[in-house]
């Protein structure tokens, strides 16, 4: 079927973002008589889901060290459990596990999720944290935790599974998705600095209204076509102006699935678990040959999953020192031949398997070799950008914290018929230049 040659309403990339803003706007529009799902078209270059969102891990939680990432989760896991059963979602739970180096700023999360109203429970002290795992895991053995923060809500959904409900959600509202279809430029109205007139596709040139950004690891591309600037002028928190900061960076995911029965990692009362992650400064030694793998801080996050076929997971992602201009996003994920796990990491992610549960123990030789992982693209201070350019495109930028963030797109579509969202107001890309930062966690993850 050819494509449309005009649209009120055109968006970029059919994941999470693209997928949720359509489907809101959908709603939106029709609920108060200014149209609906027909005035919206998605159009992908490959396939639904075919970026970030479906290889995504699919872990959804709040633990967040920021008050405003806190406050935007909040939101996002009640659209999660809105619609549980059509994105596949399984609120089993999360849980934050760390040493002391981390007891303080976790425990000022638990009291500001109390103040949000978001359930958790915090245990303090060593004996109590070994007592509390204990209790459900009997094999629980991760060493120097002092702190954990439990979180009776989140927990994960299917990445494709997720994203094919979000399209049909969509496309049940009247939205057109279509696919095959690689936006190539725009078409300004009057100059580089005026709306865009319309999207330039391999397929043939779309007018629009409105255009909305849900690209993922794409939106350095998008952004250069909008001749967006590619470095920027921070003020920081000394009060100083930082001229010339890099405006994208990508960082290499780490992810991986040890094949095994889902079923190995229940609980001791037969339940499925929270989702698990563990920041521990405890030396991690190697359950192959016993070998000191780091003395430094480490990470990791687990959980049983059987869309996965195992318990799948990860660790820390890494920056790449490539020139972003020259960073190859395409192909994307398992299929690219630069950016995928290797056994570097399913030795250190095994091992501290191993660390934290002796069921783990020598199960290494059963990490599934099959390519995975990807990279992201991540802002100056690796937190999203939601905001509105050029005078009629909004851009998600998600700093690869997207797929947890699915109910973005119902405030994006707020914004977008005249509702200015008060929580997505620390994430205008006018922070960086008035100092409005986000607190830094001192989270080995660049996401905490």
């Amino acid at each position: 079927m050819a494509i449309p040659d005009g649209v009120k309403y055109l968006v970029i990339g059919a994941g999470v973002h693209g997928l949720s803003s359509a489907y809101h706007l959908a709603k939106t529009l029709k609920a108060t008589g200014r149209g609906g799902g027909s005035d919206i078209l998605i159009v992908d270059k490959k396939a639904v889901g075919a970026g970030a969102s479906g290889i995504a891990c699919g872990v959804v939680r709040n633990n967040y060290y920021q008050p405003a990432m806190r406050e935007l989760m909040a939101h996002s896991v009640s659209v999660w459990e809105r619609h549980q059963e059509a994105l596949s979602y399984h609120s089993v739970g999360y849980m934050q596990i760390s040493p002391e180096f981390m007891h303080e700023q976790i425990g000022s999360i638990y009291e500001q999720e109390k103040a949000i109203g978001y359930p958790s429970d915090f245990i303090e002290g060593k004996h109590d944290c070994d007592l509390y795992m204990r209790e459900m895991f009997d094999d629980w053995r991760a060493e120097n935790i002092t702190s954990i923060l439990h979180e009776k809500k989140g927990g994960y959904a299917n990445n494709m599974e997720s994203m094919r409900g979000l399209a049909r959600m969509a496309e049940a509202e009247g939205v057109r998705i279509e696919t095959g279809v690689k936006v190539v430029g725009f078409e300004r109205a009057n100059g580089s600095s005026s709306a865009v007139h319309a999207v330039i596709t391999d397929k043939g040139k779309i007018k629009c209204d409105q255009v909305i950004i849900g690209a993922g690891p794409w939106v350095k591309q998008i952004w250069d076509m909008l001749q967006l600037p590619d470095s920027i002028s921070i003020k920081g928190r000394d009060g100083k102006m930082h001229d010339g900061r890099q405006m994208w960076t990508f960082w290499s995911l780490q992810e991986g699935t040890l094949g095994v029965d889902p079923g190995l990692q229940k609980t001791n009362d037969g339940r499925m678990p929270p989702v698990i992650h563990v920041d521990t400064d405890a030396p991690l030694i190697s359950d192959v040959d016993g070998s000191v793998i780091t003395d430094k801080l480490w990470g990791i996050y687990y959980k049983p999953d059987f869309h996965f076929g195992g318990v799948q997971g990860g660790a820390m992602p890494y920056p790449i020192q490539t020139a972003p201009d020259e960073v190859a996003v395409d192909p994307y994920g398992p299929e690219s031949p630069d950016f995928i796990v290797g056994q570097e990491f399913a030795h250190m992610w095994c091992s501290a398997l191993s660390h934290c549960q002796s069921r783990f123990e020598g199960q290494y030789p059963k990490f599934k070799t099959e390519p995975s992982g990807g990279i992201g693209c991540f802002t100056p201070d690796n937190f999203p950008i939601f905001d509105h350019f050029c005078e009629n495109v909004t851009i998600i930028a998600d700093s690869n914290h997207g797929y947890k963030m699915v109910g973005v797109g119902e405030l994006i579509a707020q914004e977008l018929t005249g509702e200015r969202s008060a929580l997505l107001e620390p994430f205008r890309f006018s922070r960086y230049a008035e100092g409005k930062l986000h607190p830094a966690s001192n989270s080995p993850f660049p996401w905490s």
